[in-house]
């Protein structure tokens, strides 16, 4: 009998409030927190309760027959525990019924994987000790921002005490192979990997609700149909797609919410799919080979690589200067600066410095600011106050003399981001005249 695994994604940035220049060693408040507080109060009422109080009715339905997995970033259980306490009582519930695997990854949804073993290694502990607190639950198969993955990344997961990843299955890593079946790290044979089925995942995710998408309107039997006929071999489907489909992106108004109910009611009634969590799939299946992966991979554009979040000069930069600073923080000891760098690791803040427009779902997530340029600017005055905060711990330069540096640094920033203006539209009209 065919296996599907449905993963779930749960995560929301803190947005960063406007932060200037002249701010700089004078606040120390980064985030926009009536904004977050609303957002986050919208979010548990058209999407985060409803889809679990329909996971719940599932599994008391259904019992051992239904099962899925989740991801649930550190920062966004901590805004739930803040703003909305039922949402996090749901996910414990979810966790108590013994059919939920909650999946490992980064505390705060963060790049670290591309910058050190070390910061990973910080990151994913946090991760796994907030979701042990939780669930009680030990995570044992690792999914990144993005489905962020390379051979490295996954030996560095297996380093850590991870037994499988979740990654992409992109056509041009898998070739002629089908996503439908499970591999391994080449560099770490023991870690297992599951490749995401892109298509039946952003048919939901992306398409559901698109009165122009040739599919429309889907159906629970239509989609029961393509995941039965898929037309690719497949011991095991693994869909993965953000909890906030359910509700969010697609309001419940576009029949969402009907739709998932009477699928897994088709799923448990069939006899042909049965539901199997990433766990039970790695303990059931065997690799069918090894899969190559030396550049990093990911869910994200056409190229489905990492430029999305490192694909610049200005993310570059950022992630440089965040990570350059980290033995610094650790060696602070103070848990406000830890809890600030931790957080200024989200993903997010470096996929809105990107010069590429996201493809989805990523697209449902719209950038704050104006411009690349813009979320770059307002993202490096925070991190240089934090930087001053964290060298006030130790002798050196005075806050005065950072700032004037810091000062003397953005002029040249700015003259750099200038030019590149020039060179776009030069390049652009040059375009335009052919």
């Amino acid at each position: 009998m065919k296996s599907l695994c449905l993963i779930f994604r749960v995560h929301q940035p803190l947005p960063l409030r406007k932060y200037r220049f002249f701010d700089i060693g004078a606040d120390h408040g980064y985030y926009d927190d009536y904004t977050l507080e609303n957002h986050m109060k919208k979010l548990a009422v058209e999407c985060y309760l409803p889809a679990t109080d329909l996971l719940l009715n599932q599994v008391s339905r259904y019992g051992g027959a239904m099962k899925a997995a989740i991801y649930l970033s550190g920062s966004t259980l901590e805004l739930f525990n803040r703003y909305t306490p039922g949402v996090t009582a749901r996910f414990r519930e979810l966790a108590s019924t013994g059919q939920i695997e909650f999946l490992g990854g980064t505390w705060s949804h963060s790049l670290a994987c591309l910058a050190s073993e070390q910061a990973l290694a910080l990151q994913a502990g946090n991760h796994q000790a907030a979701i042990r607190d939780l669930t009680g639950q030990t995570t044992e198969v690792f999914l990144n921002p993005g489905l962020l993955y390379s051979d490295e990344i996954g030996q560095m997961a297996a380093n850590l005490g991870y037994k499988g990843i979740i990654t992409e299955g992109a056509r041009h890593i898998l070739g002629w192979k089908s996503p439908g079946f499970l591999y391994c790290n080449p560099l770490q044979p023991r870690l297992k990997v599951l490749m995401r089925h892109y298509k039946l995942s952003e048919d939901l995710e992306c398409r559901f609700s698109d009165p122009h998408w040739e599919g429309f309107p889907l159906t629970a039997d239509k989609y029961f149909g393509w995941l039965l006929n898929g037309g690719q071999p497949a011991e095991s489907i693994h869909l993965c797609l953000d909890l906030e489909t359910f509700g969010h992106y697609h309001p419940a108004s576009s029949g969402i919410f009907r739709f998932l109910d009477h699928l897994l009611y088709l799923i448990n009634h069939s006899g042909e799919i049965s539901l199997s969590t990433p766990s039970e799939i790695l303990n059931s299946l065997q690799p069918v080979s090894m899969i190559n992966v030396p550049n990093p991979l990911s869910q994200a554009g056409e190229e489905r690589d990492a430029s999305l979040w490192i694909g610049n000069d200005l993310q570059n930069e950022a992630l440089n200067l965040l990570y350059g600073i980290a033995d610094m923080v650790t060696a602070t000891q103070d848990p406000r600066i830890l809890c600030d760098w931790h957080q200024l690791q989200d993903s997010d803040h470096f996929r809105f410095m990107s010069e590429n427009t996201p493809a989805p779902p990523l697209h449902h997530r719209k950038s704050p600011y104006n411009s690349p340029y813009e979320a770059f600017l307002n993202y490096m005055n925070i991190l240089n106050d934090l930087t001053i905060r964290v060298k006030s711990h130790f002798s050196g330069p005075s806050p005065e003399e950072i700032i004037r540096n810091l000062k003397n640094r953005v002029n040249d920033l700015e003259k750099e981001i200038e030019k590149s203006k020039e060179e776009i539209h030069r390049l652009r009209k040059r375009k335009k005249g052919h």
